[in-house]
């Protein structure tokens, strides 16, 4: 359970949505920590345990024995008057139970007990999960900003160079003016980044219940382009996942609800044991047993309900089995497509955008272009960024996605620091 944890952190590390170990940068493995130590819906399984195991103690006890005892002929009327014709019962009595009834309560309480497990494992892989989105939005949100504070930068140098051309004379007021718009815009979008920045980190912070979160959050490194997974290879650890895992806790415990039904099909004794006092003061020897009647009749209902449960099971395990590999394998299609896409956007587009917005200047500077052609490269060179940005980051909420369904690394330097941090 701890190894799929380390795993995941592992994973995203060497993924580069974090360096664990970079000076003044949040980590995410402290992220996962501080919501492990703190998060109510993991704390709650203790408790759920103890009352699980409580109740395991409570069907492991055998019936209890009663202590009874009878007057009769007493306080009534002639020979009956007063107490000195009473008769007076002790009696010892108790259930034998047959049909391993006790064993098969235990059973279904301990299987309870541990289908826990995978409960947790699901919801802790779940919450983690949660954490790294979260951080990622904080990724994104600082990704947005640089890439604001670039626009910004393009902007005020196209301020500068149309004031130069106005007060030359070689370009109208109005360009001046509508690069001072262009300007004031990237101004504004990069104070609605710096914003979104602080929103993120506030909504990640919650998780370990840090309320008055810090204004300005701390750095996180910048996303790096993931590789993908082989299908075969993510495909083959859906068995081992506790999604699945689940299933094989569920069919034991719907197993043990069989075996509990069908010792109702065996009755009971009910057996008593006492003395009784005599009128005259003489003592003699008291005994029962008892059975009831139609006991197999009573409990053939719940035993094939035990039965169609128990059959049930295997068809939601198909289905639950289809449901995970159909979003394994949309996930690892749309995730090799956003890593091809943006390889091309990093290889050939955004190179030659930038060379292209650099010569524009230029030309711009020399008189030999347009200021509208400078600013349409400048705005084609900022989207194009964002593009490669907004796939980077889908990408790695796919890998996230692919990480939670399978709960391990797919890395070998990711599973090697991961076996690391497992260590005592």
């Amino acid at each position: 359970m701890y190894l799929r944890t380390a795993a995941l952190a592992a994973l995203l590390a060497a993924c580069g949505v974090v360096d664990a170990r970079a000076d003044g940068e949040l980590a995410l493995d402290a992220a996962f920590a501080r919501v492990e130590a703190f998060h109510p819906d993991l704390k709650i399984f203790r408790q759920t345990a103890a009352g699980l195991a409580a109740e395991a103690d409570r069907a492991a006890q055998k019936p209890p024995l009663t202590l009874g005892a009878e007057l009769e002929n007493a306080f009534g009327r002639g020979a009956a008057s007063g107490v000195g014709g009473a008769e007076l019962s002790l009696n010892l009595a108790s259930v034998l139970e047959r049909g391993d009834k006790r064993a098969a309560r235990t059973a279904l309480a301990q299987s309870r007990l541990a289908a826990l497990d995978s409960a947790r494992e699901i919801k802790r892989l779940d919450l983690l999960a949660e954490v790294a989105r979260r951080y990622l939005d904080v990724v994104a949100a600082q990704a947005l900003t640089r890439i604001a504070e670039l626009d910004r930068e393009q902007r005020t140098r196209t301020v500068e160079a149309a004031t130069r051309r106005v007060q030359a004379g070689a370009s109208p007021a109005s360009v001046q003016l509508a690069a001072q718009a262009q300007q004031s815009r990237a101004e504004i979008d990069l104070a609605r980044s710096r914003r979104e920045n602080q929103t993120a980190y506030r909504r990640l912070a919650l998780l370990w219940g840090e309320r008055g979160a810090e204004p300005a959050p701390p750095a996180v490194q910048a996303p790096a382009l993931p590789a993908v997974p082989d299908f075969a290879a993510i495909a083959a650890l859906l068995e081992a996942t506790p999604d699945i895992a689940r299933f094989a806790d569920e069919r034991r415990v719907r197993e043990a609800r069989l075996q509990l039904a069908q010792s109702e099909a065996t009755a009971d004794l009910n057996w008593s044991v006492g003395v009784r006092r005599l009128p005259g003061g003489d003592w003699g020897l008291l005994g029962g047993v008892s059975m009831p009647l139609g006991a197999s009749s009573r409990a053939e209902p719940g035993r094939r309900a035990a039965q169609a449960e128990l059959a049930a099971l295997e068809l939601e395990r198909e289905s639950g089995e289809l449901g995970l590999y159909a979003t394994l394998s949309e996930a690892q299609a749309r995730l090799a497509g956003d890593v091809a896409e943006v390889t091309q956007l990093r290889e050939t587009l955004l190179p030659r955008l930038i060379a292209a917005e650099r010569a524009a200047e230029q030309a711009y500077r020399a008189g030999a272009l347009s200021y509208l052609e400078w600013a349409q490269l400048q705005a084609d060179t900022t989207a194009a960024r964002r593009r490669e940005l907004d796939l980077t980051l889908q990408a790695q909420r796919l890998l996230i996605e692919l990480q939670r369904l399978t709960a391990q690394p797919f890395t070998a330097a990711a599973a090697t620091r991961a076996a690391r941090d497992v260590q005592p």
